[in-house]
């Protein structure tokens, strides 16, 4: 065992230093049509005029960053200070209106306790709390393996080891394997260009993009030269 004093120094950043964040390409400007109409001229010019992209993935995928940070432009890498004192000047008058609903819900139902319908509705209330205040997840009785209802807590809780323990060591019936069987050797149909086109069809734009910082709209926005480069 080691025994020392240890004084430790902590600092204080100071509001007024702005804090760099991830500069980002700004793809959502691809939702314009203008836009997506000149990052693939550019896309064309970078690739020396081809219409179809490279067969590389590496190379496809840095040709395309670079044409959307050239065309679409990148973000400040900055945090605005308005935008936070905004933030913080809308988040207290949403607690204040939050505070007033409040105030104005509790005024109402003081008002209607007061009424015959008031008092049904605390009498109900106060059996609803009762009821979640009891602990509906303690089994009392449960039965064995013949049916038989057991009531002693030790019973129960020997009955729920065997469960369990027939649950966690029973194998799947998926895993099991089946002898006598011939595996069968085919060649799998490539994928299709039309079923490209309605996967491409169905992603969702608008979603953060994955460690290759290349979304979707990219890929829609080139249309048939992404169903050829998939495909």
């Amino acid at each position: 065992m080691v025994l020392c004093r240890m004084t430790l120094m902590v600092c204080k950043k100071k509001r007024s230093e702005k804090i760099e964040i991830e500069k980002k390409t700004k793809w959502w400007k691809l939702k314009k049509e203008e836009c997506c109409e000149e990052f693939r001229q550019k896309l064309r010019q970078a690739l020396g005029g081809q219409v179809l992209l490279p067969d590389d993935w590496e190379t496809t995928a840095e040709v395309i960053r670079e044409t959307g940070r050239k065309v679409l432009g990148v973000s400040s890498g900055r945090r605005k200070d308005r935008n936070r004192q905004e933030y913080k000047e809308l988040q207290c008058r949403v607690k204040r209106e939050v505070s007033k609903a409040k105030q104005k819900a509790y005024d109402e139902l003081y008002t209607r306790l007061d009424t015959r319908e008031g008092e049904k509705d605390l009498y109900r209330l106060a059996r609803q709390r009762d009821r979640d205040g009891k602990d509906v997840q303690q089994v009392r009785v449960i039965k064995d393996r013949d049916g038989r209802v057991l009531t002693s807590e030790e019973s129960v809780q020997r009955r729920w080891k065997e469960y369990f323990e027939e649950l966690m060591n029973e194998e799947n019936e998926r895993e099991k394997r089946v002898e006598g069987v011939n595996s069968v050797e085919q060649k799998v149909d490539k994928i299709r260009k039309d079923e490209v086109r309605k996967a491409l069809k169905r992603m969702k734009s608008g979603k953060a993009v994955g460690p290759d910082d290349i979304p979707v709209e990219v890929w829609k926005c080139l249309g048939e030269a992404a169903v050829e480069f998939f495909n």
